[in-house]
């Protein structure tokens, strides 16, 4: 019998070791899926990461056949860098971290996700843009770049309907796919729970929203003082007879402390001792099993709500973009949530307080989209074994 043949894949704007554990959550989920799906054409995969310092000492991804490279300005303008590693690969999935493809934050960091795109494209190296939010683009030259860019994948998939959209009226003519994360296929292991133990909440406080944004001056226009809502919320939750409150981090760190979920928990815990503060997680399936020992979840992380759905936990995410309402609404039918505007802070405080007490309604929403996710990754499974595809008859020729 002849030895499987060997498909050599990128992992762009992916991490080993984040301290944002949605980056993580993306990481392993897509490795699973790319894993599956070289498996299931007789293939051996073979990863390389392509992506920024990491956070921690230790990754939580690592295999013997994973290996990784670091993005630096250094290694991306030396031709023995960045340019001479994906020149062994046989194809690349592009992440873009998720939600980075856009112009709304740094022109510097556009301009990393779209040289990266660019010189795979020059190297002939084929890329797909994995599951991730498209946009938003509002500036000039990047809405043009990044159109070039997408015109000249393999193809796009974006995770939910306003970055499908998005694709077709940036780029006309680029291939689009509409999945959904890549997260929900994260592993984990349930705790065991108890009988007739304390009702659990989750509270997953983002530093980011907490602090009021990178710059402190609620740049992402929340029409609730998040802050103020959150702590009402865990006093409420606390005095209820029978409830125990955790305080769940998802993204830590110190290159950012406004980013760091770590920081804000801790003070929280201060101000609010009979909660229950967790050690931070050393991965995102760690994050994702703690998670699924709640009865409930009130979340800022995306990534921290997706582990709860797909854990089947009742989860109330606190929308700072529209990557929340396109994947929860938009994909899944999920109707519960705090958006962005609408509802002032004492609105969102009886909201939440009712999504608690009618959570079993929410469960049975999660319940309900778990098959929708199944259909929308098989989507993104098709594709991928079409490039696998596509690049093995490339190799050979």
């Amino acid at each position: 019998m002849a030895a499987p043949r060997e498909i050599r894949i990128g992992l762009l704007w992916h991490g080993r070791g984040s301290g944002n554990l949605g980056i993580g959550a993306l990481t392993v989920g897509n490795i699973l899926c790319a894993r599956a799906a070289a498996e299931a054409l007789g293939l051996t995969p073979r990863f390389t990461l392509l992506e920024f310092a990491n956070d921690f000492d230790e990754p939580y991804v690592e295999g013997p056949d994973i290996d990784a490279f670091e993005i630096t300005t250094k290694s991306m303008l030396s031709p023995a860098g960045y340019w001479s590693r994906i020149g062994k690969l046989d194809c690349i999935l592009d992440i873009g971290a998720g939600d980075s493809f856009t112009d709304i934050y740094s022109s510097k960091r556009f301009g990393f996700l779209w040289l990266s795109k660019a010189m795979a494209w020059l190297r002939g190296v084929p890329l797909l843009f994995s599951p991730q939010t498209i946009g938003p683009f509002k500036r000039q030259p990047h809405t043009a770049l990044a159109s070039w860019a997408m015109k000249r994948a393999f193809a796009v998939v974006a995770r939910d309907p306003q970055s499908f959209a998005a694709i077709g009226q940036m780029a006309p003519g680029a291939k689009a796919v509409q999945a959904v994360d890549v997260a929900f296929r994260l592993p984990f292991d349930r705790p065991a729970r108890a009988a007739g133990g304390p009702l659990e909440i989750g509270v997953n406080v983002s530093g980011l929203l907490f602090n009021g944004g990178y710059t402190g001056g609620n740049e992402f226009g929340l029409q609730v003082d998040y802050a103020d809502l959150m702590r009402r919320f865990i006093a409420e939750m606390l005095a209820r007879p029978g409830v125990r409150v955790h305080l769940i981090t998802h993204a830590t760190g110190d290159k950012l402390p406004m980013d760091d979920d770590g920081r804000v928990a801790d003070r929280l815990a201060a101000e609010f001792p009979a909660a229950v503060r967790p050690p931070n997680f050393p991965s995102p399936s760690a994050a994702k099993s703690y998670i699924a020992g709640m009865d409930f979840l009130v979340a800022g992380r995306m990534h921290a709500c997706i582990g709860a759905y797909s854990a089947g936990v009742p989860v109330v995410p606190i929308a700072y973009s529209r990557k929340f309402s396109g994947l929860f609404q938009g994909v899944l039918g999920y109707d519960f949530g705090v958006p962005v505007s609408g509802m002032s802070t004492e609105e969102a405080l009886g909201y939440l307080r009712t999504c608690v007490d009618d959570r079993a309604r929410l469960a049975e929403a999660v319940r309900a989209g778990q098959a929708v996710v199944e259909g929308a990754l098989a989507a993104y499974d098709t594709e991928l074994r079409a490039l696998f595809t596509s690049a093995t008859e490339r190799k050979a020729r």
